[in-house]
């Protein structure tokens, strides 16, 4: 577990931000697949004969998923999608709670035959989540633990059960709740919390409680473990000792020394005698509780242990970590198997009857063969060794040189995912990114729109960087990062409204030549395209019912005032979205954001009701969509010189500075030398043509004009039109140039810009 920073709005983020970001988290697949490693595992096991049994998965691309599973296939049933960083662990309470906790720092509670809809949201822990503990027969207690060094036991039923039906701690966090009409599966068999119906509006834990604290812990938690009634828990981390506690008050039972580096995974049998414990110096140790010693040590792996699953007899033990293997070991004859071997580090491991599935960085995961109910059936085919009791590097002679040989070469059969995207580039064009996955794969993405425009393969990524490489300058408009195996793209206000491009550029039809669009005002009102129409429907339905006219404008987002605000000139086109900034609705982005009140969360963006506001919005979003109002922005005009070249003739036009936006062409400072110096006159600083468009503050300094008011066949020419060029740095300009690709490409000095013009003979 690394510290990254989160691809939400964590708290714990190194880089102080002083507005809320939106995210969007792009989806070029089918929503069946996970798009990252798999983290965690949990099984339900149907309590009737013929029912279906399921298969829970948590991924590093921040969703878990339903499998419903068949004898050699699996299908998934449902996308549980609340957090906003990796999903660290998972386990079911009870008949059919699920429990999940994240790096987001957050547990959240799901019903685990819902459609996916998260039901409540524990925020207690500082910082990532990372380990999660339930008693079999005690379906209301779960243990967590974290980066922090906190470990908090949980009461589940009086964490989400609130205190009065009056507590007013509301959240739209979620729709239609644990008995939600929308639920996809029966719910007959729901435990006693889910049928409160006064709780379906609230998500966050109820106030005033408070979970059980377990202290004493200095350094980071990896792993905990829970006996069948809840009486007793374990817990281990970088302090390579394993802590015992009574859960029911958090108090310190006992330490156990012996490990050498972190602990990565632990198991308590079901009455909580014994202990097992995988750690990264490579060991399994299996401790008595009672004797509170360690009682064997297994040198079974070549790098660390980081996941373990025991038969429910507890006599073996499966483990599997960072050397791709996984082995079966009989704990009271030390006999080992090696049952496979991986192509990706195993994180964890669920078994299931006669098999045993295996979650490993990669994002599929894979169901082997394990004889569950009878392991000695394994040994019997042969190739066993006798595990050492000294660590791997001292006890290879135990092993006699050789490598074993597996006992299984396939798994039963396998649930696939798409391959998490490992590399990108974000292109000069600044609405395409280039990635690369780990399949080797590269991909142009078109940001703006949320979608794959070229699947090249596999090819070399700089080869294929430096050949899409175009000469042009657009602000940095947005970051991306690749966290969660997806393109996580991040908005930051006032720097995401930096960048604008010409109708004309993104083939929009319809509007004058000088017409600007703001990249990411469109993108925003592209990203929430059917927020905006469920809302309409919501305050028609409302206005109607009250009798009232609709306004136009929104007056819920906070009052700005006291702030500088441009208003974006294009308002007749308020929520007309363009074809550029038309995001897929059979694969659509995620949103991760947050507003005033909950914290945050992500949804898809067809999963927003229209309820949404201030309180799960950030304001400038809404500001930005609903009242067509932009921050105040800075570096969108460039100021430069123009002058006639060194041993030319031609007369000086202008003698100060002009200032233009960043993004005009070089054809219009060549249309306004031209008419210049036809017309044997100084331009009036006025608009002369009315094309000047609103919201540039006002008339500019000298020549405001340079901006699309000279347009070819506007004036009869008094004078033969002469052919002119423009220079900078003695070098002649492209037309199509913009003054900010010549002022990064060409001119390379932070002074302002100098431009020459000289007029070509006989042409």
């Amino acid at each position: 577990m690394h510290r990254v920073g989160s691809a939400g709005n964590n708290s714990n983020s190194s880089r102080p931000r002083k507005e809320k970001r939106l995210t969007y988290v792009l989806n070029d697949s089918d929503d069946t697949k996970h798009s990252a490693g798999i983290n965690c595992l949990a099984v339900l096991k149907s309590s009737v004969s013929d029912g279906c049994n399921y298969l829970f998965t948590g991924s590093r691309d921040g969703t878990l998923k339903r499998w419903a599973l068949a004898e050699d296939a699996a299908t998934c049933s449902a996308t549980f999608e609340s957090h906003v960083d990796w999903v660290n662990d998972t386990v079911i309470a009870g008949e059919n709670t699920l429990v999940s906790c994240s790096s987001d720092t957050t547990l959240k509670i799901w019903n685990c035959l819902s459609d996916g809809t998260c039901t409540r949201t524990l925020r207690q822990h500082s910082d990532y989540v990372t380990c999660l503990a339930a008693a079999e027969r005690n379906a209301n207690v779960v243990a967590s633990g974290g980066l922090g060094g906190e470990v908090f036991v949980w009461d589940i039923e009086a964490a989400v059960t609130p205190l009065s039906k009056s507590s007013d701690v509301m959240e739209d966090d979620f729709s239609n709740g644990i008995n939600g009409s929308a639920n996809s599966l029966p719910v007959s068999s729901l435990r006693p919390i889910s049928s409160n119906n006064s709780i379906t509006a609230h998500t966050t834990q109820c106030p005033g409680y408070v979970p059980i604290a377990a202290k004493g812990h200095k350094e980071s938690v990896y792993a905990l473990a829970m006996n069948d009634n809840g009486s007793l828990l374990v817990s281990g981390g970088t302090e390579k000792v394993v802590r015992v506690w009574d859960p029911r008050t958090g108090s310190k039972t006992m330490k156990l020394r012996g490990h050498t580096d972190n602990v990565r995974a632990l198991l308590l049998d079901s009455t909580g005698r014994y202990c097992l414990s995988g750690s990264s110096d490579s060991m399994i140790r299996l401790w008595d509780l009672g004797q509170q010693r360690c009682v064997h040590s297994y040198a079974v792996h070549t790098d660390s242990v980081w996941a373990l699953a025991s038969t429910p007899t507890f006599t073996h033990v499966y483990s599997g970590g960072r050397d791709l293997s996984l082995y079966l070991t009989d704990l009271t004859t030390r006999e080992s198997l090696l049952l496979c071997t991986k192509e990706h580090p195993v994180l964890q491991l669920a078994l299931h009857d006669d098999s045993i599935w295996v979650a490993t960085t990669d994002s599929s995961v894979h169901r082997w063969p394990a004889e569950g109910r009878n392991p000695q059936k394994v040994f019997q085919r042969g190739g066993s060794f006798l595990a050492g009791n000294l660590s791997f590097s001292r006890a290879r002679v135990s092993l006699e040189g050789s490598t074993p040989a597996a006992v299984y070469k396939e798994p039963i059969f396998s649930i696939p995912g798409t391959p998490a995207i490992v590399q990108h580039e974000i292109l000069n064009n600044r609405r395409h990114v280039l990635t690369k996955d780990t399949a080797g794969s590269l991909k142009l993405w078109e940001i703006t729109r949320g979608v794959v425009v070229e699947d090249y393969g596999q090819v070399s990524f700089d080869e294929k960087k430096q050949e899409l490489f175009e000469m042009v300058s657009i602000p940095a408009w947005f970051t991306v990062d690749t966290r969660l195996g997806s393109l996580s793209v991040h908005l930051d206000t006032p720097q995401c409204f930096s960048a604008e491009m010409y109708s004309v550029d993104l083939n929009i039809t319809g509007k004058p030549e000088d017409d600007k669009v703001n990249l990411a005002r469109e993108t925003l009102k592209g990203l929430l395209a059917h927020w905006m129409t469920k809302r309409r429907q919501r305050l028609g339905s409302q206005a109607s019912a009250n009798g009232d006219v609709l306004s136009g404008k929104d007056n819920t987002a906070r009052s700005l005032a006291h702030s500088r605000i441009e208003v974006d000139g294009n308002a007749e086109n308020d929520s007309m979205v363009h074809p550029p900034f038309e995001f897929s609705m059979v694969s659509p982005p995620s949103i991760i954001s947050e507003g005033s009140q909950g914290g945050p969360w992500r949804k898809k963006i067809t999963e927003l009701d229209g309820t949404e506001d201030e309180k799960d919005f950030p304001w400038w979003v809404l500001d930005c969509v609903l009242n067509n109002r932009l921050p105040p922005r800075e570096n969108t005009k460039c100021s430069f010189y123009l002058h006639p070249c060194e041993g030319t003739a031609v007369q000086i036009l202008t003698q100060g500075k002009l200032s233009a936006p960043r993004i005009l062409r070089i054809n219009k400072v060549v249309n306004y030398v031209v008419e210049k110096m036809v017309l044997d006159k100084p331009i009036d600083t006025g608009n002369t043509d009315g094309s000047l468009a609103p919201g540039h503050g006002g008339q500019l300094q000298h020549s405001a004009v340079v901006d699309g008011s000279f347009k070819s066949g506007l004036k009869p020419w008094p004078k033969p039109r002469p052919s002119v060029e423009i220079l900078c740095n003695n070098q002649v300009l492209s037309t199509d140039m913009s003054l900010a690709t010549v002022r990064a490409y060409i001119w390379k000095k932070p002074e302002d810009l100098v431009l020459n013009y000289r007029v070509v003979q006989g042409r």
